[in-house]
């Protein structure tokens, strides 16, 4: 096949010295299996996407800062007929995270959240009391890498009100109680290819902070996805990422039951280094795809 990567202008920005060059390994084995790969800038409006047998989402990293800009191209690629993997209707629920409120209204169970709408005035009290916490979390409801993401007391809520405030003037944020779980256990990643359980990572801060990404000093370590875990995630998969090439659950495990954080769909890390044969899983996944 002709595949087009996708990627982004920026990606020294987004990564990290100590992230694996995740695309790399990919496109290496897809050419291993005979397949013309190449990368291609999502915001190159000079790419021709009808030219190739396959679209495939990857690594379009600054997304989240040009979402606007997403959007419309997402719209050319569905007018011109390009099929995107994953899907461009999927791709474009995925991308704010007001989707976990679809899931929650479905039963899924997500982290309990309170939306906080651009060009409203952050009110720490009133939050941390609907929450019913003693630590919070903000982010961007249109976000990534932890980007512009707070882990708060109220007392440090309170002083940094205004730096919220001034943030809500530009886009829609969310709080979150803060999961101890988080770093007691770790975040737990099931990752899928081609609707199918392929490999699960357990991801684990470094001490004194909350964040699991591994170019903030995570910790990854594959592990076996515990069947309570993988059962919910399964049914996640098969109710929210319908032809998906690749999906990605996050969540932790609070009292016998996955509490869902994220269900990534655009541009995860898929952890292929960390299971022998999730290369192979990919392009098996892929070739079906295509072949539909």
């Amino acid at each position: 096949m002709n595949i087009a990567l996708v990627t982004c202008e920026t990606l020294a920005q987004y990564a990290a010295p100590n992230v694996d060059d995740e695309d790399n390994l990919l496109t290496r084995h897809l050419r291993a299996q005979g397949h013309h790969v190449e990368p291609r800038i999502w915001s190159n409006s000079a790419v021709d996407w009808l030219s190739y047998d396959a679209v495939v989402l990857k690594s379009p990293w600054d997304y989240f800062d040009r979402v606007q800009e997403f959007y419309a191209w997402l719209d050319r690629l569905d007018a011109l007929g390009v099929r995107l993997l994953n899907p461009v209707a999927t791709v474009r629920w995925n991308a704010d995270k007001k989707y976990l409120l679809d899931m929650q209204q479905a039963g899924v169970r997500i982290v309990p959240t309170h939306w906080l709408t651009k060009d409203t005035v952050f009110d720490a009290e009133s939050v941390f009391a609907a929450l019913g916490t003693e630590r919070l979390v903000v982010k961007p409801a249109v976000s990534g890498g932890a980007k512009n993401t707070f882990d708060l007391t109220l007392p440090e809520a309170l002083r940094r009100a205004p730096e919220l405030t001034e943030l809500l003037r530009h886009e829609d944020f969310l709080a979150q109680p803060f999961q101890p779980e988080i770093q007691t256990e770790g975040e737990w990643s099931l990752i899928y290819l081609g609707g199918e359980f392929s490999h699960c990572v357990l991801k684990t801060p470094k001490a004194g902070d909350f964040r699991v990404q591994h170019y903030l000093g995570g910790r990854i370590e594959p592990q076996e996805a515990p069947t309570h875990l993988r059962a919910t995630a399964d049914q996640i998969v098969r109710d929210f990422a319908k032809n998906c090439l690749y999906a990605r659950v996050d969540g932790v495990d609070a009292n016998g039951e996955l509490l869902l954080m994220e269900l990534e769909l655009i541009e995860p890390f898929l952890y292929l280094a960390s299971d022998e044969h999730s290369l192979t899983r990919y392009s098996q996944a892929l070739a079906r795809m295509s072949a539909d």
